[in-house]
């Protein structure tokens, strides 16, 4: 849901860790504390793993010893701050087929543009990446939402400029 995500939808981005949202329950707990430790994963910094901190919207962060991931860090969330419950995010997920079938749920992109709004300078830019990203690989298919979407996302003057003349309807109130 981080910047490997951002890749994905096309606004490329150095990332050094990999964050993660999950449905906090005891079975989805027991799974990702037996994949923390597969990965030798060690709590970094407060809070500890624990349910009850999860739930209020605190990230915990581990570092993972295993050679094949050796000093990757990630990130685990239950709450993303400004977006929709769990349950609704995973249903507009999109879901992504690797080379050897994997497949991996992803953040859809307006969910994953709300969850970039933070404080931190740095994911400004890249909302305006994917967005204008977004808005060059499908201006071809302006469906509705997708208008709705750039016009209300849309960082850059000129781009807003040109949307409301292309679509000047949805852009009056």
């Amino acid at each position: 849901m981080g910047g490997q995500a951002c890749v994905f939808y096309g606004a490329a981005e150095f990332s050094k860790d990999c964050d993660a949202v999950v449905l906090v329950g005891q079975e989805n707990l027991q799974r990702l504390t037996a994949a923390l430790m597969e990965l030798q994963a060690e709590c970094i910094a407060f809070p500890p793993f624990e349910a009850g901190f999860l739930l209020r919207g605190h990230a915990v962060h581990f570092r993972c010893r295993h050679p094949e991931a050796s000093g990757m860090r990630l990130d685990v969330m239950a709450v993303l701050r400004g977006c929709d419950p769990f349950e609704d995010l995973w249903e507009r997920r999109t879901t992504v087929e690797g080379p050897s079938g994997l497949h991996l749920e992803l953040l859809s992109l307006p969910d994953l543009v709300q969850s970039k709004k933070t404080q931190c300078d740095k994911d400004w830019p890249m909302i305006r990446r994917l967005v204008e990203t977004h808005l060059a690989n499908t201006q071809d298919d302006p469906t509705p939402q997708r208008i709705q979407f750039w016009l209300q996302q849309c960082r850059t003057p000129e781009y807003l400029i040109d949307l409301v003349r292309q679509f000047p309807d949805p852009a009056v109130p």
